[in-house]
């Protein structure tokens, strides 16, 4: 799953206002940021096959340190207290928001479960893998993943509005939205990247460029 993760940071940021939503982007990809410099070290294993599923072109061969279950679950758990550091004593409402931001990155593996094949190790070990396998359907991927993506939108419309004098604060979330869709049609109907290093480069830039449109876009929104 790629842009349908992005749903989860909406929904979590319409829960706690306090989390910061371009922090949150960053939080439901954590896992995914972690693996690829893994895969680049050799210490977890991939490989660009053209049509392994309908929607892929990733055999997703030994990630253990990043995306088993116990490592989401590790990985949270270090967010959770992390945020409790940064965050100090005095902050109000400091144990919600370290929550949500650990729920973001615990959120990568529920997701992914959906629409891998069955390539999610349940602990480090990785002798046994599950997923359902939606990606062998591209058409519904792409439609649980909008689905996904529009209901976070909701959510967050719901939870916020336009700030006074802010260009594009009623509808610069719903075209960044509308533009992650579309990048997300090229991601599952279009060709297969040349090489790992190009993928590499492509997957850094977005999640960091889309966690700084996020943050952007919500500067020129308010609490309901």
């Amino acid at each position: 799953m790629y842009i349908g993760h992005y749903g989860a940071a909406l929904a979590l940021n319409s829960v706690e206002r306090k989390a910061s939503l371009w922090l949150l982007f960053l939080g439901v990809q954590f896992v995914d940021i972690l693996f690829f410099p893994l895969v680049l070290a050799g210490v977890e294993r991939m490989r660009i096959v053209p049509g392994f599923t309908e929607s892929t072109h990733f055999s997703l061969d030994y990630m253990p340190y990043t995306h088993s279950l116990l490592a989401s679950l590790l990985w949270s758990a270090l967010v959770f207290v992390l945020a409790l550091f940064v965050l100090g004593t005095k902050r109000p409402r400091k144990i919600s928001i370290a929550l949500v931001f650990a729920a973001s990155v615990f959120s990568h593996w529920v997701f992914d479960l959906i629409v891998h094949t069955p390539d999610l190790p349940l602990s480090t070990d990785a002798s046994i893998k599950v997923g359902l396998g939606f990606w062998h359907n591209a058409p519904i991927t792409f439609v649980l993943e909008m689905v996904l993506l529009l209901g976070g939108l909701w959510l967050y419309m719901r939870a916020t509005k336009p700030r006074h004098g802010f260009k594009l604060a009623r509808y610069g979330m719903p075209l960044f939205v509308i533009t992650l869709l579309l990048i997300n049609l090229g991601n599952l109907f279009g060709p297969p990247p040349p090489n790992f290093h190009s993928l590499f480069a492509f997957a850094m830039v977005t999640y960091l460029g889309f966690a700084g449109v996020a943050y952007w876009l919500d500067r020129a929104r308010t609490d309901r």
